[in-house]
């Protein structure tokens, strides 16, 4: 990844006195003076050894030093433009962030697809009014994100967005035609800097994909170094064939795959989190290159009209609101969550006591925040398909849940895998999102590395940083060597701890005083400073490397 604008204005020189470096290998934490001069780290010395020479000194008996954190899996698309100091994220110690997740984001598109994309992802990102959105490719909406922002952020091509902007949202195969204009999109989108390509493979239209179709994509991904990142078919009843089949479209495409938010959810799969991780060390055993990442909760996230069933939201948004007001077509659909399981809730019946409304886009409706569907029911004497049916015309599709659906035994098994790297899946809009937003980083740090030993604080550094790094291709980051970018952290790993709650999801965490991008301060004290030194990383043209 290059940066776009070069060395960033503002910095200065800086020596960490004292800290415990975690380097982001995973290796023993070693106490160090560090040196940062014109946004690099300059020198790793033995305690004692740098000579300011000028520099700020920064006395860090106690801390530790780590490279800045890496979201493998953010949702602040947005978010970075209209509130670019991005505290959610910073406060964490987030140096980089990757967008264009879950096949579906902003660029590439035209004036329509854009049109009806903001519709159907409100609920994830919002749709600000008087937002300028003066971009159509990747690279004008990375050239946008250098405009200024606290951290740096990578783009994922999203698979979904292809799709609608040359096929709209048609259930069906690709023609050869089809296929050919998609395939050109996503090559000039990775040309644009672009670092792989995502896909929502239970979100439409992404999920009217076959296996073809998204192999051969991956294929033109691959040619530019870059790699494949799908939401895929089901973490439900169907997830291990669903893995399977992410993994073939790996091997035959020869296209590196990084599993997003890779859990074994709901009931059906407890206890079943061994069998993914034998089915990825297997394929990792033949030569494939696979990461992971995870969030540190139970619940996930999601809108709820992704419970539909996928072709009841066949035409987009619009054709969606007609269908749920039609009798007929709802009661299909009332038997399809209900009875059968739907492709959207991922083959398993829902239990509307585990649907929780987290946001909605009518302000009027946000006194529904915090409550399930069968609570909502219960109070109001009516069926739940009928309180979600309405909840979804009112709010057009714009309504966000929790979904409590999680395993802990699962997520402490998938963690500790070699592969693992983190990523937040954090929605920052409605009045109670996901907490993870806020409290993923901390929270790996403090609750699964200090207070459960699940992994050791070095391990869990490692997960956080370097490993993402090299799953991006950050040529100089990741890591507390001489020579790399100074995107920093500076924590306490005795109080380090997330405060963000269900009940009150936006509460930055403790324990972290003080975070770097480019060796420009964010965070100084447990405050932010406002600056915005982050820039888009993009990929270099070869796909071999990055700056």
């Amino acid at each position: 990844m290059s940066d776009a604008a070069g060395r960033r204005p503002g910095t200065t020189g800086l020596v960490v006195r004292g800290a415990m470096v975690a380097d982001g290998t995973g290796a023993p934490a070693h106490a160090a003076d560090v040196t940062v001069t014109g946004g690099r780290i300059t020198a790793v010395d033995p305690p004692g050894g740098a000579v300011a020479g000028g520099r700020r000194v920064l006395p860090a008996d106690g801390l530790v030093l780590a490279p800045g954190f890496v979201d493998m899996h953010a949702h602040s698309d947005l978010a970075l433009l209209t509130e670019p100091a991005h505290l959610a994220k910073v406060a964490q110690g987030v140096t980089c962030e990757v967008l264009g997740q879950d096949g579906l984001s902003y660029a590439p598109v035209d004036d329509g697809t854009l049109a009806q994309l903001r519709r159907q992802i409100a609920g994830w990102n919002g749709d600000p009014d008087g937002f300028d959105w003066n971009w159509r490719t990747v690279g004008e909406y990375l050239d946008r994100l250098d405009q200024g922002i606290a951290v740096n952020a990578c783009y994922l091509v999203p698979q979904g967005t292809v799709r609608a902007l040359v096929m709209g949202w048609d259930a069906r195969p690709a023609t050869e035609d089809e296929l050919r204009c998609q395939k050109e999109l996503v090559a000039t989108a990775m040309e644009e800097g672009a670092a792989g390509l995502s896909s929502g493979l239970t979100y439409t239209p992404g999920m009217y994909a076959d296996t073809r179709e998204l192999t051969e994509l991956c294929a033109v991904v691959a040619r530019y170094g870059g790699y494949y990142s799908p939401h895929h078919r089901s973490y439900g009843a169907g997830a291990l064939d669903a893995y399977a089949e992410m993994v073939e479209v790996s091997r035959e495409s020869g296209c590196p795959l990084h599993l997003a938010h890779a859990t074994m959810n709901f009931g059906v799969n407890a206890g079943r989190a061994q069998d993914l991780l034998d089915l990825l060390d297997a394929a990792i055993a033949r030569g494939c290159d696979i990461t992971l990442d995870t969030y540190p909760y139970l619940p996930g996230s999601t809108t709820l009209a992704a419970l539909l069933p996928s072709w009841a939201s066949e035409g987009g948004p619009a054709a969606t609101l007609a269908r749920l007001r039609d009798p007929g077509a709802a009661a299909r659909v009332r038997h399809d969550l209900e009875e059968t399981g739907s492709d959207g809730c991922h083959g398993v019946p829902v239990d509307w006591a585990t649907i929780q409304i987290a946001g909605t886009r009518s302000p009027a409706l946000a006194v529904r925040a915090g409550r399930t569907i069968a609570d909502l029911a219960a109070e109001s004497g009516r069926a739940p398909f009928e309180v979600f049916r309405d909840q979804l015309l009112d709010d057009e599709l714009g309504t966000t849940i929790l979904q409590l659906v999680g395993n802990e035994e699962n997520v402490r098994a998938i963690m500790r895998h070699p592969a693992h790297t983190a990523g937040s899946d954090g929605l920052l809009t409605g009045a109670r999102p996901h907490p993870r937003a806020w409290g993923t980083f901390a929270r790996y740090l403090g609750h699964y590395a200090r207070d459960e030993g699940v992994l050791t604080l070095e391990e869990c550094v490692a997960h956080l940083s370097g490993r993402a790094a090299r799953r991006l291709k950050l040529d100089g980051r990741g890591f507390v060597r001489a020579g790399y970018h100074a995107d920093l952290v500076l924590f306490d790993p005795a109080t380090v701890a997330d405060t963000a709650t269900f009940e009150d999801p936006r509460r930055t965490p403790d324990g972290i005083p003080h975070v770097f991008v480019g060796g420009v301060s964010v965070i100084s004290d447990g405050r932010p400073t406002g600056a915005l030194p982050g820039r888009a990383l993009r990929r270099t043209p070869d796909g071999t490397r990055a700056r």
